[in-house]
């Protein structure tokens, strides 16, 4: 079964920590850069989620939004969690970063 509260490692290093897993799915956090994002400051910064329900689902679906401190940048994740046959569980997601933009004319760099 997939419960996302505890702490995850991404392949870049990045590290997510559930601390709070509601009854209804929801879910908070926080977020910790990893040394490949060639930053060298540390920067954690809070998240918020949800998941389907996990007795509903044996691989659930999930999100959530990292809100990057000090920096006008917000990254939405989306995935889900799979259990192997180790029952071993891995998240696999894809991420949409927004920088703010300086102007309209600017928007179209503004999203990766």
């Amino acid at each position: 079964q997939c419960l996302l509260s505890g702490s995850w490692r991404s392949d870049t290093g990045c590290r997510m920590v559930v601390s709070v897993l509601g009854e209804d799915g929801s879910f908070s956090g926080s977020y910790l850069l990893g040394p490949a994002t060639g930053d060298s400051k540390i920067l954690t910064s809070p998240l918020e989620g949800s998941q389907q329900d996990a007795g509903l689902v044996p691989q659930p679906i999930f999100s959530f939004t990292v809100r990057w401190r000090l920096q006008a940048r917000t990254t939405v994740f989306l995935g889900q969690c799979y259990v192997g046959t180790n029952g071993e569980e891995t998240l696999h997601a894809l991420w949409l970063l927004r920088e703010a933009a300086e102007s309209p004319a600017e928007d179209w760099k503004a999203t990766r």
